[in-house]
Parts: C-alpha cells; sequence; structure tokens
C-alpha cells in the first residue's frame, strides 16, 4: 500500500506543477499514470512542438516544458507509478480512499486529485479504406521528432492548430510540404493561420482547401496520396509521409465508472471555489474538467492547481490555518531539508 496526503492522477503538465502548489504546503504527493515516463500527451505525442502560451516562455518545445517541470518539483520527491491506469476507487470510513490500478497497486490518500487532461484517447483516422495498410509506412497520426521528415514530402490534413502548427514548423525542415483542408476557414488561432497564408505565398507551404486525401497508393511504403477537390477533381500527389491530424477522440476510461458528475465527456467541478467534484474530497483540474467558460490550456491547469490545493490543505488539517507566503519572500523548502532562499535586493535611499 502505498501511502500520500495527495494521489494525482495524471503526470502530465498540470499534474507535475500540482506537486510544487503542494510541496509549497508541506503535501507529498504521488502520481498514477497509464503512460510509462511523466509529461503526458506533451512528452508522448509532441515532445518536440513548440508552445506558444506559457507565462515567461516566447516558445518552448513540449518535452522541455516537461522537463522544466520535473525539475521544478525535485525538492518535494514525489511517487510515481507509471505504466499503470487507475481502475478503481473506494471511500472509507474517514474520508479517506483507496485507489488501485489495473496491476492490482493499491494507494491510500485522504485526497485524489484528477488531472488526467483528455483520459485515454487515440487519433481520429481519415476514412480511407486501406490507410491501415500503411500506418508506420508512411502514415503517422502524431509527431514525435520532426527530424524524421527531413528532406521529406509531407502532405499534412486537418485545420485545427495541429495541421497549422506542423506545417508552419516542417515548412524549414521537409522539402516539401502540403496542407490538405476540407474548407476554406481554419479552426486554429489567427496568428497560425496568417503565417500559413504567409508561407503558401513564399512557396514553402502548399495550401489545398476545399479538398480531402481519398487515397493512398504505394508498395511496401507510401509512394503517393490522391486529394479530391471540389473544383479540380483527383489530384495525385507523390510524396513520402501523410500526417492526418483530426485531433484525439478521448475517453475517461475507468474514471467514468467513479460516481462523478460527467458533461460531455469531461468531469464537472465547482469552479466557483477550489474544483470538487461532486464527491467530497475528490478533485479534477486541467482539460479532464468542465464548468462555465472553461479553456482548455495548461496555463488554466496551473491556476486551478494552485486554487485546489489551498482547499485540499484545509479538507486533510482542517484545524490547521494556512497562512499563505510568496515563494519571492520565503524561498522554497525541500522535504529533504534543503532550502533555495529568496534573493533579497536592498534599497538604498539617496538623499
Amino acid at each position: 500500500m502505498i501511502k500520500t496526503d495527495m494521489l494525482i492522477i495524471g503526470a502530465g503538465p498540470t499534474g507535475l506543477f500540482t506537486v510544487f502548489e503542494a510541496g509549497l504546503l508541506k503535501l507529498k504527493c504521488h502520481l498514477i499514470d497509464a503512460l510509462a515516463q511523466p509529461g503526458g500527451q506533451c512528452a508522448e505525442i509532441y515532445p518536440k512542438k513548440p508552445i506558444y502560451d506559457i507565462p515567461g516562455f516566447p516558445e518552448i518545445l513540449a518535452g522541455k516544458l516537461v522537463d522544466n517541470l520535473m525539475e521544478q518539483i525535485k525538492p518535494f520527491e514525489p511517487g510515481f507509478t507509471l505504466g499503470e491506469r487507475a481502475e478503481t476507487i473506494d471511500k472509507l470510513e474517514d474520508g479517506s480512499f483507496i485507489v488501485t490500478t489495473n496491476k492490482g497497486t493499491k494507494h491510500h490518500a485522504p485526497v485524489v486529485v484528477i488531472a488526467g487532461g483528455l483520459g485515454s484517447f487515440e487519433p481520429r483516422k481519415p476514412l480511407i479504406d486501406n490507410i491501415v495498410d500503411f500506418e508506420d509506412k508512411g502514415v503517422s497520426y502524431i509527431i514525435k521528432d520532426p527530424e524524421v521528415y527531413k528532406n521529406k514530402r509531407v502532405v499534412i490534413a486537418g485545420g485545427g492548430d495541429s495541421a497549422l502548427d506542423w506545417s508552419i514548423f516542417l515548412a524549414d525542415i521537409a522539402s516539401e510540404v502540403y496542407l490538405v483542408h476540407r474548407r476554406n476557414e481554419f479552426r486554429g488561432a489567427l496568428d497560425s493561420v496568417e503565417k500559413v497564408a504567409e508561407l503558401s505565398k513564399l512557396g514553402k507551404v502548399s495550401l489545398i482547401t476545399e479538398a480531402e486525401v481519398t487515397a493512398l497508393q504505394g508498395n511496401e511504403t507510401l509512394e503517393k496520396v490522391t486529394v479530391t477537390h471540389k473544383d479540380k477533381g483527383e489530384i495525385v500527389l507523390e510524396v513520402d509521409n501523410f500526417i492526418p491530424l483530426f485531433g484525439l477522440s478521448p475517453k475517461l476510461g475507468p474514471i467514468a465508472d467513479w460516481g462523478l458528475e460527467i458533461e460531455k465527456n469531461a468531469i464537472k467541478v465547482d469552479n466557483s471555489y477550489d474544483y470538487s467534484t461532486n464527491i467530497p474530497g475528490i478533485y479534477a483540474i486541467g482539460d479532464v474538467n468542465t464548468y462555465k467558460g472553461k479553456l482548455k490550456l495548461i496555463l488554466s491547469g496551473f491556476h486551478e492547481a494552485a486554487v485546489m490545493c489551498q482547499s485540499a490543505y484545509q479538507r486533510i488539517f482542517p484545524d490547521k490555518k494556512y497562512v499563505m507566503k510568496y515563494t519571492t519572500v520565503g524561498g522554497i523548502q525541500g522535504f529533504d531539508g534543503t532550502k533555495k532562499e529568496a534573493k533579497k535586493e536592498v534599497v538604498k535611499s539617496i538623499v
């Protein structure tokens, strides 16, 4: 039995930052994740993808963000159960919980925090008859290492942020980049749309709208794709890679059977106070939760983690009054006794 103050289900960015916020409150954390390494989608699906909306970082690779978060939480010595999925939860008479994984590992904690992002997920695949035949032979649904596409002819399909961002990124790596979208309008950020339009004018991205990839050809590996255009009919492109980026199909998995209030495959929480669920002692933060005005952004998850930890502390220690201290004043005290002192500036008055 693994015992901890706060059990966090999901070791993505939000789950990792929760360790930091809980550590400032002297709460010990343990994390469960079905993936074999911390970092969630940032580590598993797009570690080399640049992220632009993390405060203080004009641009940071997803994998680097995970590395930084792991370095930030080192003083608080979190535990990890990786490669195992949280399967069942039992509430004890004292209000604490036992969470058991699919491999039988049991965890005991007074507070459970669900920070599972989208939950378990699989890519949405286009309806092309023989697409399975070319998976890992030219067809990929995620990009882990963009260097794989160096000097390659690449077709990306999709109209969201991922399709736009990777078209921009691969424009300087691949020999040819085609972006195929079934509409003229894109769903991604305006800035990204404008960048793709500019790259199209420069001849670095071939933009094909009002069209879909409808057929794949090749012997042992992918050699050609057929694009069906609304007005021009079929266009055959000689390519090395086809990357359909139509998003992920999220599933909550076993958590959906825990008695939590679910709305549109997300967990409803009280955002007016602490992101608690309908079960006292269980919180949900990050992309896995929903409430009016919810923004599925990493920075939103960070904020929710900070607020939630204050409530969790009061639940665990109802007789203690915690006075919030700023790290700029008090520094960071790790569980091993080490302390990062806050730098103090001496201001001299001028007479």
